[in-house]
């Protein structure tokens, strides 16, 4: 099975599922931006993701996490925001994956999917946070959580 091919065929339905679950979700920010750019970036988002499957690199998705860390991070989006996004495709993707993989080759093609979605939510996490801890962002004070472990 060739699963760069699979998530291609797929991507109409894909991105539908994933733009009406970020829907639901009533992310502010994505609400503002329209259904146009939210549709455009979650096509972006997709393509980086189905690449970094076929061609096993993950330098082009890599940079643009970052790239989208920076910005939504400049523009006042929480952390939770762009990672409802992430979900939103990845949970998209996992369905189709899901439905449409032989069960002898289901294993490997979710083992690629989680690998690549999963290294693109953790780098832009990690970039989010050194970006917010130069400065106080309340999403992410977490003194209250460890209040009396001293310092």
């Amino acid at each position: 099975m060739d699963l760069k091919a699979l998530l291609l065929e797929s991507e109409d339905g894909v991105l539908d599922e994933a733009h009406a679950a970020l829907q639901r979700s009533h992310v502010t920010h994505y609400e503002l931006a329209g259904e146009a750019l939210t549709r455009q970036r979650l096509s972006e988002l997709f393509h980086l993701v189905v690449e970094a499957i076929g061609t096993r690199q993950l330098g082009a998705l890599s940079q643009h996490v970052d790239e989208i860390a920076v910005e939504r991070f400049n523009h006042g989006f929480d952390i939770s925001e762009v990672q409802v996004a992430f979900n939103a495709l990845e949970e998209a993707m996992w369905r189709r994956v899901v439905s449409a993989a032989p069960p002898d080759e289901l294993a490997e093609a979710i083992g690629l999917l989680s690998t690549v979605v999963g290294f693109g939510k953790d780098a832009l996490t990690r970039k989010y946070v050194s970006l917010a801890s130069k400065q106080h962002v309340s999403s992410l004070d977490l003194s209250e959580l460890f209040g009396g472990a001293g310092s």
